[in-house]
């Protein structure tokens, strides 16, 4: 018989693995203070529910939890990890530390379908979608997880093409039973999956971010297959009808190819569709992927763009690119080889 995990199961959700067990229904808020207060490894180290409770546990469950099989560090500090899955599969996390904040960038699927033209993980193409567990276990098996003050969705994968995963993910990491983090800790990126952005709008406090690259409807589909079917001018509008309040945030990336997307007219457009949308914009260097027929743009362009869309009112800021020596950095996440092996 296959044995169900605990870990990454909701608190309604352990609860009723309790009384598929037999035991009381308060034994699921027990052993959800053991997986993500206490960070057990085993059912037996559970000693407030009673050894005969816990054979009964075993008996159809086992705790679904994984160590990283690889780690390399980058010259700037950052790590990247790599996680076996369940299915035998691979992904990678980079932990980020920086002066008094460290971030940590997860994985939600084991490749990617979406086949952005830039990115490593979208060659790799589409293997699995990851469980709530294998979600939060890149997190919880981290080294450095008592140190972590921030946690992006900006891994291996779509998150909301996994959305019902992500979102019970995201209900562990800030819910009471769970970790208890504040939303505002969290960042999820698209690169605009619509359903799954609502859904995560109305069931998630945490920050948004959305993947732009171009203002421009053509050009954008050419590095992004996904603006033919939800442009970005849907996206943006399901934006402008979704109250965000003073806490919550929405920042968009753009990464820089020179003489594509770098030019004033770019600058213009893109003030042109987010007028009335607060935002922030993080530009990103392009860091190159083999077989990519794209440049990156050079600091004084990425500068210069900055510039002229600060003077447009839009708050705009450049992302360091952090681990490019060990493929940690934006865009380079990839277990192909791995998959292959």
């Amino acid at each position: 018989m296959t044995k169900e995990y605990l870990f990454g199961k909701t608190l309604s959700e352990l609860a009723d693995a309790a009384k598929k067990c037999g035991l009381p229904s308060f034994a699921g808020k027990q052993i959800a203070e053991w997986l993500y207060k206490k960070h057990v490894s085993t059912i037996d180290e559970m000693w407030n529910i009673s050894l005969k409770n816990r054979e009964l546990l075993k008996e159809h469950f086992e705790m679904g939890v994984w160590q990283h099989c690889k780690v390399q560090e980058s010259v700037d500090g950052t790590k990247k990890y790599l996680f076996p899955t369940h299915q035998e599969k691979f992904i990678e996390s980079a932990y980020i530390p920086d002066d008094d904040r460290a971030t940590l960038c997860v994985s939600s699927q084991v490749g990617c379908k979406m086949g952005c033209l830039f990115c490593m993980t979208g060659k790799q193409g589409f293997q699995a979608h990851l469980s709530t567990g294998e979600i939060l276990n890149q997190i919880r098996s981290l080294p450095e997880r008592d140190k972590l003050t921030n946690i992006v969705y900006m891994g291996m994968g779509e998150p909301f093409d996994n959305v019902e995963n992500v979102l019970k993910s995201l209900d562990i990491i800030t819910a009471d039973y769970g970790y208890a983090w504040s939303p505002k800790r969290v960042t999820v990126s698209t690169i605009g999956v619509i359903p799954g952005m609502k859904e995560f709008l109305n069931r998630s406090k945490c920050h948004l971010a959305i993947s732009l690259h171009s203002p421009f409807d053509e050009e954008r589909k050419g590095l992004m297959p996904i603006q033919r079917t939800y442009p970005i001018q849907e996206v943006l509008s399901v934006i402008r009808g979704f109250d965000f309040g003073l806490q919550r945030r929405v920042s968009l990336e753009y990464i820089m190819f020179k003489d594509v997307n770098d030019t004033p007219r770019h600058v213009k457009e893109l003030a042109r569709i987010l007028n009335g949308i607060r935002c922030r914009i993080n530009l990103i260097r392009f860091h190159p992927v083999p077989e990519v027929p794209l440049l990156g743009s050079d600091d004084v362009a990425i500068k210069r763009f900055q510039e002229g869309l600060n003077e447009k009112g839009i708050v705009t800021t450049i992302r360091a690119s952090r681990g490019l020596d060990i493929f940690a950095a934006c865009g380079l996440l990839s277990t192909k080889e791995m998959v292959k092996k």
